[in-house]
């Protein structure tokens, strides 16, 4: 099974424009200038030929966040998807984790959107201060709240419609956080969220940071995004954490996944995070739509599409309820094609 760990690239100063066209597979994929990964940047510096082997068709597009620095965002679309076969399809909006690229958490997907007949955008997103490392700041969240309306615009070269009342957040680590205030903010907007191994505290989380590796540095990045440490400005840290909207997931009656493991590496203390959130929705709503699956596994990996997270498309009806019994792409084959090192 995969693992989630720290991967740094060298800073790359280039200019690449990769158009690749897979008529076999059905495969298309734009990309555009690219520069160094670092945390405050949300540039990528992801080679093309990594998403050229999935077998969905890619768009690249730009958009202004929140504060009006430029940014950008993936679409991954069913193979088949263009503009002689344009359906309107449900939209899935995926916050990527923790200095993760889109790049690498669109290989998380595989062909899934091609099988299920959906569409996932992956926006590289823009913190207060840092760009890979949102951590759920309110501006974040509501450019992910734009993001259904920014893709219809962005993809008119392929007719691209989705389903209103079939938008769904689905979030690895820092994503699966993100998704969850989404939800909070906005009830309205979307059909289902799940969340794999999602911090749920920040607060908690810039402390226990000091328990795993590079921890430190990771306090050091909190503290320029989120304003100080927790102690200085606890509200900072609190709008950013889906603890404290616990009774807003409650109340909005729509179906969340909470995925947690008891051995998680890197958030540390689960049990505390995910688990005092599926606690905490219950206690004031015990019918409300919230499920919780605990396992051993490590930290982010069954979010892959060899993993579980068939199994969690299929609870809100992206996928065939035939794959929460059988996974098709639990193989080696699969696993080679779509794994790569990440940071989650």
């Amino acid at each position: 099974m995969a693992t989630a760990h720290t991967h740094r690239s060298p800073d790359r100063n280039c200019s690449i424009l990769v158009v690749v066209v897979a008529a076999l597979a059905g495969l298309a994929l734009v990309t555009s200038p690219q520069t160094s990964r670092d945390a405050s940047s949300p540039t990528p510096p992801a080679r093309g030929d990594r998403l050229a082997r999935l077998p969905v068709r890619v768009v690249r597009f730009p958009y202004a966040s929140h504060d009006g620095k430029p940014s950008y965002a993936l679409l991954l679309l069913p193979g088949w998807y263009g503009p002689k076969r344009h359906p309107a399809i449900p939209l899935v909006i995926c916050p990527h984790g923790r200095n993760t690229t889109p790049e690498a958490a669109a290989r998380r997907w595989f062909d899934l959107p091609t099988r299920g007949g959906f569409a996932v955008v992956l926006p590289a997103g823009q913190g207060r201060r840092l760009g890979l490392l949102s951590w759920g700041y309110p501006g974040q969240i509501a450019d992910l709240a734009r993001m259904p309306a920014l893709v219809e615009r962005a993809a008119r070269e392929v007719s691209f419609r989705y389903l209103r009342g079939r938008v769904y957040a689905v979030g690895t680590s820092m994503g699966g956080q993100e998704a969850l205030l989404l939800l909070a903010r906005r009830p309205d907007l979307l059909a289902g969220v799940v969340a794999f191994d999602p911090a749920t505290d920040l607060a908690d989380r810039y402390v226990k940071f000091a328990e795993i590796p590079s921890g430190r540095e990771e306090q050091r990045r909190a503290r320029i995004e989120v304003g100080g440490v927790p102690a200085d400005v606890p509200r900072s840290y609190r709008v950013r954490s889906p603890i404290a909207y616990a009774s807003r997931l409650a109340v909005a009656n729509v179906p969340v996944q909470l995925w947690w493991s008891t051995r998680d590496e890197v958030i540390v203390n689960q049990a505390e995070q995910a688990g005092r959130l599926y606690r905490a929705i219950k206690l004031v709503d015990p019918s409300a739509p919230v499920v919780e699956f605990v396992g051993t596994w490590r930290h982010a990996a069954v979010s892959w599409a060899y993993a579980k997270l068939p199994s969690a498309l299929a609870r809100i009806g992206l996928l065939p309820r035939t794959w929460l019994a059988r996974n098709p792409l639990q193989t080696p084959q699969v696993r080679r094609a779509a794994s790569a090192p990440v940071v989650a």
